[in-house]
């Protein structure tokens, strides 16, 4: 596993990384909201690059992880910053990034801003936009600058600008985000390569060996030359 190394930003953050060299494309792993880079997804996708050759990013959000700060400083803006910065000074060439939950919202976010290096985005349990539509369904738990920031940078409300081949995943059983979320995000993309895997029984975390299997097999399938 690669070491953790820092990732210094304004305001002394510092964020925390793990980078595996390796060829092309690059994945990238952006986290759910208070999550971080040791899950159980990160590591299996951390191992799956390693017996492909190819390089794999992950890193923890400020106030998250090994990253420094605290957590109810973290904003969606901040997050974004911290991502984009990441992606642009530790990596080159085309990338692939793997959102879960609030972490597909960011790689949405980032794939529409480095149009021309996001190869594919694959999206887990995909959450955008749920500073809004989680107001609906009366969650709480959520601090108040990180739902100002989040409706800030809603998406689902017009078109997606994002071109580039779409994988989601989702849970059927899914508790926290609900299955209609992912069907929102795929008719708001604007790219016509878009698919939905719908896992039977699968909920919000997408850990359980099964599901990991199916992520694996979603990103391999990126991975592989068009016929």
């Amino acid at each position: 596993m690669p070491d953790i190394a820092f990732l210094d930003m304004p305001d002394d953050r510092r964020i925390a990384y793990r980078l595996r060299p390796g060829g092309a494309p690059t994945l990238v792993f952006f986290p759910g909201y208070a999550s971080d880079m040791e899950g159980a997804k990160a590591l299996a996708l951390d191992s799956f690059a390693e017996r492909r050759g190819i390089g794999m990013l992950r890193l923890d959000y400020s106030g998250t992880g090994s990253s420094s700060g605290d957590f109810e400083d973290g904003t969606l803006e901040k997050w974004l910053e911290e991502s984009l910065a990441a992606v642009d000074r530790l990596t080159d060439g085309p990338l692939i990034p793997i959102g879960s939950s609030m972490g597909g919202w960011i790689a949405l976010h980032l794939a529409s801003r480095r149009p021309k290096r996001v190869q594919a985005l694959v999206g887990l349990a995909v959450a955008p936009d749920f500073t809004d539509w989680g107001l609906e369904r009366g969650e709480n738990g959520i601090n108040p600058a990180f739902r100002e920031s989040g409706q800030r940078l809603l998406l689902l409300g017009g078109e997606i600008a994002v071109d580039c081949p779409v994988r989601l995943v989702h849970g059927k059983a899914d508790g926290d985000v609900p299955l209609e979320i992912a069907f929102r995000t795929m008719r708001a993309l604007r790219s016509s390569d878009v698919q939905l895997a719908v896992i039977k029984g699968g909920g919000h975390r997408l850990s359980e060996p099964r599901d990991i299997d199916a992520i694996l097999r979603t990103v391999a399938g990126l991975l592989e030359p068009p016929e």
